[in-house]
């Protein structure tokens, strides 16, 4: 049964393309917007531009299983994107869909409208009529260790979560745990929060402290203060979002109990080993 996984170019859609790659050998397939992009994973790569309903048709024909990378669109544009590719899917006849959602605040937040989206999606894709798997990711680790150099600069890691906990989770983590959620009939029908041990932002800290020699404090803001900052450092529409996803922190919605070994057969990794790989 081949298995097409969306997003093919992007950093998650690539890991589980290679992390499928390692566990099967039916057909993959790579989707993506823009094709040359996606060069060098070693599969198929077709067009998959979730906008295009009609290249859509043509580039799931022969598709068994359909792995649906949540897309980046403003949220009511993003809800018809996603329905382009489910009902694409259920025009070629795809027999299951496993949809990378996401966890959040989902009222109360900058960040809940793009939440609400996401769940109006695993909504269509259960009133879809296909056996179904959906993945909750956690937030992406990788981003505060990209950003190492200005924390380092600064001394400090400064935002509004305040104590809130987080549920962090990686790509390669992800990308394990939606390759068996594609291979093994056991998770259809099935919700899974997926993320590692949650964590504070005081912990983070701590953590890059011991992997990288640092000495970097944690500061508490406000959520007006912290929003004004990323907006003026990434603009109205990305500094809203990220400024609402650590407000989502700071009111305990990204602390919650993960459900990663059931998806993956696996505990996620520790965050001790995981920052072990850095320490020189």
């Amino acid at each position: 049964m081949t298995i097409a996984v969306t997003a093919a170019s992007g950093q998650l859609g690539s890991a589980i393309i290679r992390a499928l790659s390692q566990i099967t050998d039916e057909p993959i397939i790579g989707l993506a917007r823009s094709p040359e992009k996606a060069a060098g994973l070693g599969v198929e790569i077709r067009p998959g531009d979730y906008a295009d309903r009609e290249q859509m048709e043509k580039s799931l024909a022969g598709i068994g299983t359909l792995l649906l990378v949540s897309g980046m669109a403003a949220p009511d544009e993003r809800i018809g994107q996603h329905r382009n590719v489910i009902e694409a899917a259920r025009a070629n006849g795809v027999r299951k869909i496993v949809y990378t959602s996401i966890q959040g605040a989902e009222t109360g937040t900058a960040f809940s409208p793009i939440v609400q989206s996401n769940r109006q999606t695993e909504a269509d894709i259960r009133a879809s009529g296909l056996d179904w798997a959906i993945g909750r990711n956690g937030i992406y680790i990788e981003p505060d260790v990209d950003y190492l150099d200005n924390y380092k600069a600064s001394g400090e890691i400064a935002n509004c979560a305040g104590d809130g906990k987080c549920g962090y989770t990686t790509r390669d983590e992800l990308a394990f745990a939606y390759a068996s959620m594609l291979t093994e009939p056991t998770h259809h029908g099935r919700t899974y929060r997926l993320h590692g041990e949650p964590i504070s932002q005081t912990e983070l800290a701590a953590y890059f402290n011991r992997a990288f020699g640092t000495d970097l404090r944690y500061r508490a803001m406000s959520v007006s203060d912290y929003q004004a900052e990323r907006i003026a450092a990434l603009g109205e529409f990305m500094g809203t979002i990220i400024a609402g996803i650590y407000e989502g922190i700071r009111l305990g919605a990204l602390e919650t109990e993960s459900e990663f070994a059931k998806a993956a057969g696996r505990p996620h990794q520790g965050w001790d080993d995981y920052f072990a790989s850095f320490r020189r």
